[in-house]
């Protein structure tokens, strides 16, 4: 670690003085870099697609930057040091959350959703978790979400027998569900990945967003990732959907967008989630 530290310090012609270890993430070691004049995120980890990750993560910061809707930390730099990829952020002092932040979260939120494309996807692959994630774009978005999310998780499930045959329903019926569900979506910038551990609000009550698996796909996406887990006020829910009410078919919608992070979910961490990817299958196809 010395050495990299003190390669970092020659990166940003800045003596580190302290570092310390901080919770990051279930995948990478992150650390507190301190010096004389600024705190600085890092981000570290020797598995073979490391870079890789960092580099998406990067891009992904700096699409939802250039949109200027919502911040986004900066990034330092991003590489590989002897057998260690790392990446160095600027450091986000945080705070809890108040009702209020949570509202301008929400509209921020919305303004990045504003942003469209012609496609779903994006112009290059990236990651959820450590699992490799294909943007190839299709005009579809019943043909996108179904073939570069869902299907891909499947298999990988199976293959780790974590579902069985019997438990994954036939492409065809899944097809026939989602085309009736999805109907006049619009692609919209995504965070991609948007946990309660994936926003910070810093102590001027600025909202940021970290880690992202961004793509061009369908905004309740976000939202239902929001809902899986908690951490967003209800504050947050009522002024984003001022923005975007809720239409007949957004809760089976959630349910079914739920789906993929729960089987991200069973891929990462095992058959603890079993259940509950098997409630949306059974419920849904």
């Amino acid at each position: 670690m010395k050495n990299l530290i003190d390669h970092l310090s020659s990166i940003i012609g800045e003596k580190i003085t302290h570092h310390k270890p901080v919770s990051g993430g279930d995948i990478s070691s992150a650390f507190f870099l301190k010096t004389p004049k600024n705190h600085y995120f890092l981000k570290v980890n020797s598995n073979k697609d490391a870079l890789a990750m960092f580099l998406a993560e990067k891009k992904g910061l700096e699409a939802i930057s250039k949109t200027q809707t919502i911040a986004t930390p900066k990034v330092y730099q991003c590489k590989q040091y002897e057998h260690t990829a790392f990446i160095l952020l600027e450091y986000i002092e945080s705070k809890t959350p108040t009702s209020k932040d949570f509202e301008t979260f929400a509209h921020q939120l919305a303004n990045l959703h504003q942003n469209t494309t012609s496609k779903f996807g994006y112009n290059n692959d990236n990651y959820i978790g450590s699992l490799s994630q294909s943007n190839r774009q299709h005009q579809n978005w019943t043909t996108f979400y179904l073939e570069k999310r869902i299907f891909p998780q499947l298999e990988l499930a199976r293959s780790k027998q974590l579902l069985s045959t019997n438990d994954i329903p036939q492409k065809q019926q899944m097809y026939r569900v989602c085309q009736e569900l999805f109907q006049n979506i619009t692609p919209s910038l995504l965070h991609g990945d948007l946990w309660s551990g994936n926003y910070l609000i810093n102590t001027n009550d600025t909202p940021y967003l970290i880690d992202p698996s961004v793509y061009y796909g369908h905004n309740e996406v976000d939202i239902a990732m929001s809902r899986l887990f908690g951490g967003f006020s209800p504050s947050f829910y009522q002024t984003y959907e001022k923005h975007y009410p809720h239409s007949e078919n957004t809760s089976a919608r959630i349910d079914i967008y739920q789906l993929y992070y729960l089987l991200v979910h069973l891929n990462l961490f095992g058959s603890s989630y079993y259940n509950s990817v098997k409630r949306i299958l059974t419920n849904y196809f």
